[in-house]
């Protein structure tokens, strides 16, 4: 990394500005269709692979929530982009290990993907030691139930894997505040019927945590559903930011 800020091209500011656009065109008439005010969906950029130039092009463009996946390259991201003077607020959004907690936590103002109780208290430790405020959490859910999938189970009682205790543990904890829930539409599932289901588990889950009212879902291909569902935010990477392959 070099202390130069990272160089944005007109002709990328260009793509991105109509990218984001076509999606936010989409957002809106999507919470029309659904009967929502547009203030109630935040687009969260989801910018992995995409380089640091690009999340300064966007928050140029008055973007102001970036997600990232993977550590290794989100922690070098967030610097350039600091370094450069933005602030967007930075969202992980990928399976996270334990041993990642303590860098993640030094950036990111919100983790999507808590899917464990031991994950939770990971990264209470760490946002305890590391930050000087809470750290936002939702609980990633497996809207079809497989654990190969990912994310926690409604309805079982596992002290590590079912929603309840994993809410409940990072409720608990100090360092953390849990705003809610994420989950990713399986893909041998219609998202109607996904968000269908996303949308039960996630008024069950108010009931025990009304203050908790995220619910981030819905990607590029799927916002529209996600939205009619009751999405708070939706996670666009492809539909804002092109193809990476295409990328110069």
């Amino acid at each position: 990394m070099t202390d130069a800020k990272p160089t944005v091209l007109p002709a990328r500011q260009a793509e991105l500005a109509a990218g984001l656009a076509q999606v936010q065109a989409r957002i809106s008439d999507a919470c029309a269709v659904a009967g929502r005010a547009r203030s109630e969906v935040t687009m969260v950029a989801v910018t992995k692979t995409y380089p640091a130039s690009d999340v300064l092009a966007l928050t140029g463009l008055g973007v102001t929530e970036v997600g990232e996946n993977r550590d290794q390259e989100a922690a070098g991201k967030a610097a350039e982009v600091a370094a450069a003077g933005a602030t967007p607020r930075w969202h992980f959004i990928g399976q996270l290990q334990r041993n990642k907690c303590r860098s993640v936590v030094g950036y990111a103002d919100v983790v999507q993907s808590v899917d464990s109780a031991r994950l939770a208290r990971a990264l209470a430790a760490a946002a305890v030691a590391v930050r000087d405020r809470p750290l936002d959490v939702l609980i990633q859910v497996s809207i079809d139930g497989d654990p190969a999938r990912g994310g926690v189970l409604p309805g079982s009682a596992d002290p590590d894997a079912g929603l309840h205790p994993v809410a409940e543990a990072a409720a608990r904890a100090d360092g953390l505040r849990l705003a809610g829930l994420m989950a990713v539409a399986p893909l041998d599932w219609e998202p109607e019927r996904a968000f269908a289901r996303l949308a039960e588990v996630a008024r069950e889950f108010r009931a025990a945590h009304p203050e908790a009212v995220v619910l981030s879902a819905g990607m590029s291909g799927d916002l529209e559903t996600a939205i009619g569902y009751g999405a708070t935010h939706v996670r666009v990477g492809s539909a804002l930011l092109g193809m990476r392959s295409t990328l110069r």
